[in-house]
C-alpha cells in the first residue's frame, strides 16, 4: 500500500480539512504504512497524532521509522518531517485511511446496525444468514468478534463495537482481499461522535431503537447528542430500515428521509402497532406465535408493494429463546433480503443462529436454571428479566449485576429501576470499572433500588458474587449474569484482565457444588 502527499492534499482540501503542509525536499512524497499508535510507526510511515496525545508519542514514530505527521497543530518534535495540520484529525484519519486502504467499502454490500440495544444480536442474525446465501463470503465487525474471512484465524475478538478509522479500513481490506463480498456492521453513536467512520456510506442502515444510554462526561453530554449521533447512521445509508416501534420515530424517519427516497425508507413492527405519529404505511408486520426458554417461532408478513417485492416474508424460527430477540430477528431477515438472500437461506440462518453471550443457559438440579447475558442497560435487561418473568412467574429472580467505569454513567439508574421491576435478589458488583472505584459504581446503583422490594448484597469480586448468588438459589429459581456475555477480560485501570466468562465460572461453581 502507498499513498502519494498529493493525494492527501487533494482529499483534505475537498473536505475543507487542511490547514497547512509542509513537505521537506528530503522526504519522499508518499507513504507506505500508517499509525496512530507510535510503537506500531514502521519505515516511511504517516503518524497521526490524535487522542490523548504527548508530543513525546510522536519522537517515539519518528525513531521507528516515520516520515510524515499529521496533527491538528504543530510540534518541534515533527522538524524534518512532512507535515500536515488539520481542523479535524479524526475526520482526516478516517478519509486517509480510507483512500491509503483503496476504498474497499466501494467492493463491499455493507450492513450497519445502530440502536440502543439488539446491533449485536441483529448483527449476528443477518451474518448467519448471509453466510449461507454468500457461500461464507460475508464479514461481521461486531462489539464481540470480527470476522474478517473464511479461515479460523481470520475471527478474533473486538475492543470497540465500531473500531478506530484506520483499523476499520484497514480490516475492510483485508476481507475484500479474502474473497468477503459482504459486511455486517454494529455502528455506535460513539463512532460518530469521535468521526470513526466519517465519510463511510452503507447500502442498508438500520435503526433498531433508542432509549436513553452512553450519557456521561466521556461519552454524550446528553440524549439529545446521543440520538443526533444515532441518526447519522441514517443519514449515511443508501436504504434504511426502521423499527417503528422506536421512541422519537418522527425524527428517525425525517433523518431517514433527508438523503433517501420514500421508495428506499422501509419500516417494520409488530402485528397490533399503532404509530402515535401520521408515517407511510409499516412495510412489514410480524407476529410471536411461540416462545419459550428454547426458541422462538414468528410470522413476517408483507403489507406494501415494495415489501412484496423482497424475499422476507414467512414463517421463521428462531433457535434463541425469547420473543424479545424476534425484532431482531425481522430487521436481520429484510436486510439480508435486500442484500439478495432467498427465502429459505433466511430461513436456514436464522434457525441455526447462535450469538455468543446472549441468553447462555446451565439447567442445575438443585439451583434452578442459570443464564449468562450481555443485557448491559434499562431497555435490554427489562426485556430479558420480564420474558423470563413470564415463562417462570413464580420463580424467585437472582440478577448479579455491575456497571462499566468511565462511561455510560445512565445505565446506573437504570439498573436500579429495573432492578426493582422485576428482581427479588441482587448482586452488584464489578463489571469493567476502568479508572473508576467499582464500590463507588455499586452504591450508584444501589442507590436507585428500593430496599423494601430487592435484597441487596454487593459483593466487588465477580466471581464471588457469582458464587453467592448460585449458593442463595434453590431448585425453581432463576439466577441472571448480566452485563458481560461472553466478555473474557474485566478492564481494570486501562488493562483488559483475564477473566473466564460468566457462564465459565458458574459451571466451575456448580460442578463445586
Amino acid at each position: 500500500m502507498q499513498l502519494q502527499f498529493a493525494e492527501i492534499t487533494n482529499l483534505l482540501n475537498e473536505h475543507q480539512l487542511l490547514i497547512k503542509s509542509v513537505v521537506p525536499d528530503a522526504v519522499m512524497p508518499q507513504v507506505s504504512a500508517m499509525a496512530y499508535d507510535s510503537r506500531k510507526s514502521s519505515a516511511n510511515s504517516l503518524f497521526f497524532c490524535k487522542g490523548a496525545f504527548k508530543p513525546e508519542y510522536l519522537t517515539t514514530a519518528r525513531k521507528n521509522g516515520a516520515s510524515a505527521y499529521m496533527a491538528e497543530t504543530e510540534f518541534a518534535e515533527g522538524a524534518g518531517l512532512a507535515t500536515f495540520i488539520v481542523t479535524n484529525i479524526q475526520k482526516a484519519m478516517a478519509l486517509i485511511s480510507a483512500a491509503f486502504y483503496g476504498f474497499p467499502q466501494n467492493e463491499l454490500f455493507i450492513i450497519a446496525y445502530t440502536g440502543t440495544k439488539g446491533k449485536t444480536t441483529s448483527s449476528y442474525f443477518t451474518h448467519d444468514i448471509l453466510k449461507t446465501a454468500t457461500n461464507n463470503q460475508t464479514a461481521l465487525f461486531s462489539t464481540i468478534d470480527r470476522i474478517v474471512g473464511p479461515r479460523p484465524e481470520q475471527e478474533f475478538k473486538s475492543h470497540l463495537t465500531t473500531p478506530e478509522s484506520l483499523d476499520l479500513f484497514h480490516d475492510m481490506r483485508t476481507a475484500v482481499d479474502s474473497g468477503m463480498t459482504h459486511l455486517v456492521m454494529e455502528v455506535s453513536s460513539q463512532a460518530y461522535k469521535k468521526d470513526r467512520v466519517y465519510g463511510l456510506h452503507f447500502d442498508v442502515g438500520v435503526f433498531l431503537n433508542i432509549t436513553p444510554d452512553h450519557i456521561g462526561p466521556t461519552e454524550h453530554p446528553n440524549f439529545a447528542d446521543y440520538l443526533h449521533c444515532k441518526l447519522q447512521l441514517l443519514v449515511n445509508s443508501r436504504i434504511c430500515l426502521i423499527n417503528a416501534e422506536t421512541a422519537h420515530l418522527n425524527a428517525v424517519y425525517q433523518a431517514a428521509e433527508a438523503t433517501s427516497q420514500p421508495q428506499d425508507i422501509y419500516l417494520f413492527a409488530k402485528q397490533d402497532f399503532q404509530p402515535a405519529i401520521a408515517l407511510p404505511a409499516i412495510d412489514f408486520r410480524y407476529q410471536s406465535e411461540e416462545a419459550d426458554l428454547t426458541a422462538s417461532q414468528f410470522k413476517l408478513y408483507p403489507q406494501t408493494a415494495k415489501a412484496r417485492a423482497l424475499t422476507a416474508s414467512g414463517q421463521y424460527k428462531l433457535s434463541l429463546p425469547g420473543n424479545f430477540n424476534e425484532s431482531n430477528a425481522v430487521a436481520a431477515a429484510i436486510t439480508a433480503s435486500l442484500a439478495g438472500a432467498t427465502t429459505a437461506a433466511i430461513q436456514a440462518g436464522l434457525a441455526a443462529a447462535y450469538v455468543p453471550g446472549r441468553m447462555e443457559s446451565l439447567q442445575t438440579v438443585s439451583h434452578g436454571t442459570i443464564y449468562a447475558d450481555y443485557a448491559h442497560n434499562y431497555a435490554s435487561m427489562k426485556a430479558l428479566l420480564s420474558f423470563l418473568e413470564g415463562q417462570q412467574p413464580d420463580a424467585k429472580v437472582i440478577v448479579v449485576v455491575g456497571s462499566p467505569g468511565n462511561k455510560g454513567v445512565s445505565r446506573r439508574a437504570g439498573f436500579g429501576k429495573v432492578l426493582t421491576e422485576y428482581a427479588d435478589v441482587a448482586f452488584l458488583t464489578a463489571d469493567d470499572p476502568g479508572f473508576e472505584e467499582p464500590l463507588k459504581i455499586a452504591q450508584e446503583i444501589d442507590a436507585h433500588i428500593d430496599h423494601s422490594k430487592v435484597k441487596v448484597t454487593i459483593e466487588i469480586d465477580r466471581k464471588k458474587a457469582i458464587a453467592a448468588a448460585i449458593a442463595t438459589s434453590t431448585a425453581n429459581d432463576i439466577v441472571v449474569l448480566a452485563g458481560k456475555g461472553d466478555d473474557a477480560y474485566q478492564k481494570v485501570n486501562g488493562v483488559d484482565t483475564p477473566y473466564p466468562t460468566d457462564m465459565v465460572v458458574a459451571k466451575e461453581i456448580v460442578r463445586g457444588l
